[in-house]
């Protein structure tokens, strides 16, 4: 289908921009989830630090948020990837992969989202484990940035291991050297650092004679699945941080739910993180394929689909 121009509804209240300045003119604590900074990361990955005071006073490591872009996108949850208590803002990385995320990419500096609720889920467990190693794919290398500099906080040996398909894809590779004590990264067509997958380092270091206390992996589906299969006969715990549909985000709706363990589990109060040894992959893959026809149809309503 050939590319279209984006429209959306023709409504002063879908301009965020005019949004913006209209509930800012109620008063100056009215509405407060301001854009103040845009940055492309990569091709389809996109930064925004957004003014969100409270989320940033509250928000912790792999806790969430639920935003829509304007009043007429769906609800979709983002890991924060940063958080500035003293400027009172938060950070959220994104990869534009469906309509909606696709909207948010339009958003500009200065505008307003006008519905962004959080911080929701389960904070991941930081504790001084020994040696951890963190493993980041695509842009879930975002959502491991904050659990990275908590670990190194409270006393760990932080070995990070970053991949994407291509140099060109890659992200945080600078801030993630800073706050970790060693660095690996990997390209599947060996375009920058080892050519390779985040599996091929990660088993090098299980096979070496340093001790792995605990394994954290964010990335794609397939990535945090084969990385569980690996750790498993090492005895090595596994924690992932999963992305089912959510709709709801507060455990009301259900949509989320995954097995774990045999047991039902809502990925937005439960988690999002779980013991990657315990996750039903193949129960998880097919609820994240649902609506798989729905969202092709919606990105080519947009003007987006291929």
């Amino acid at each position: 289908m050939g590319e279209q121009k984006i429209t959306t509804p023709k409504s002063d209240s879908n301009d965020a921009s005019h949004l913006c300045r209209k509930l800012k003119s109620i008063g100056p604590d009215a509405f407060r989830n301001t854009v103040l900074k845009k940055v492309k990361l990569a091709e389809t990955v996109t930064l925004l630090e957004v003014e969100a005071p409270l989320i940033a006073a509250a928000g912790r490591p792999g806790q969430f948020i639920v935003v829509r872009p304007n009043e007429y996108a769906e609800r979709i949850p983002l890991t924060i990837s940063n958080t500035d208590k003293e400027a009172g803002t938060i950070t959220i990385i994104f990869q534009e992969v469906g309509r909606t995320t696709r909207e948010l990419g339009l958003v500009e500096e200065g505008d307003c989202l006008p519905d962004l609720a959080g911080p929701l889920g389960t904070p991941t467990e930081i504790e001084n484990y020994g040696r951890a190693v963190c493993v980041g794919g695509g842009v879930g290398i975002a959502f491991l940035r904050p659990i990275v500099a908590a670990l190194r906080d409270a006393g760990n040996h932080v070995t990070t291991i970053l991949g994407a398909r291509d140099k060109s894809l890659l992200i945080l590779e600078e801030e993630m050297r800073l706050i970790s004590n060693d660095l690996l990264v990997t390209t599947d067509n060996g375009s920058h650092g080892v050519k390779g997958f985040v599996t091929d380092a990660l088993k090098n270091i299980l096979d070496s004679d340093k001790p792995v206390n605990i394994v954290f992996a964010i990335g794609p589906m397939p990535m945090m699945r084969a990385i569980s299969q690996l750790t498993k006969p090492y005895g090595v715990k596994t924690i992932v941080s999963l992305d089912p549909i959510m709709i709801d985000g507060t455990g009301m709706c259900g949509g989320c739910r995954v097995t774990v363990g045999g047991a039902t589990k809502f990925t937005c109060v439960d988690g999002p993180d779980f013991d990657g040894h315990e996750v039903d992959w193949d129960e998880l893959r097919s609820r994240k394929l649902a609506y798989a026809e729905e969202e092709k149809i919606a990105l080519e309503r947009m003007g987006g689909g291929k």
